[in-house]
């Protein structure tokens, strides 16, 4: 069983961050468990443009009002506490938080914690990812 508090893991090197969100990984996958889980905090007008081509992710709306476009059709979504959404088709997206944003997010394959976004937006593939 792993049990893990996030209010001790957000002061380690679990949690991952810039300028205009934090993430804190629960879970890593080290810990086998087939999926990462995250706990992420986007900064009140901040905007992120993510394209996870190697990784599929699903994330749930603890707190906040922001949006979410598909960049491939244009169409927008709202984002509000009890909201879910998940990228099925590696979406290339817009996020905007219009309040400060708590996401609960799963990824698979699972992140290892040493990924950093690319210029498009993406992680690199488990395999090309240094240990």
């Amino acid at each position: 069983m792993i049990v893990r508090d996030f209010h001790k893991l957000k002061d380690t090197d679990r949690a991952v961050s810039d300028a205009q969100w934090t993430s804190v990984r629960m879970l890593l996958a080290d810990d086998k468990m087939g999926f990462s889980f995250h706990i992420t905090t986007l900064a009140a007008g901040s905007e992120h443009t993510f394209h996870y081509k190697n990784h599929f992710e699903s994330v749930y709306c603890m707190s906040g009002k922001g949006s979410i476009t598909d960049l491939a059709t244009g169409e927008t979504h709202q984002i509000t506490p009890g909201v879910m959404y998940a990228l099925n088709l590696h979406d290339h997206h817009t996020l905007r938080a219009e309040e400060e944003l708590v996401m609960a997010c799963c990824f698979n394959p699972p992140v290892t914690g040493k990924e950093v976004h690319r210029a498009d937006g993406s992680y690199a593939a488990p395999e090309e990812v240094e240990g």
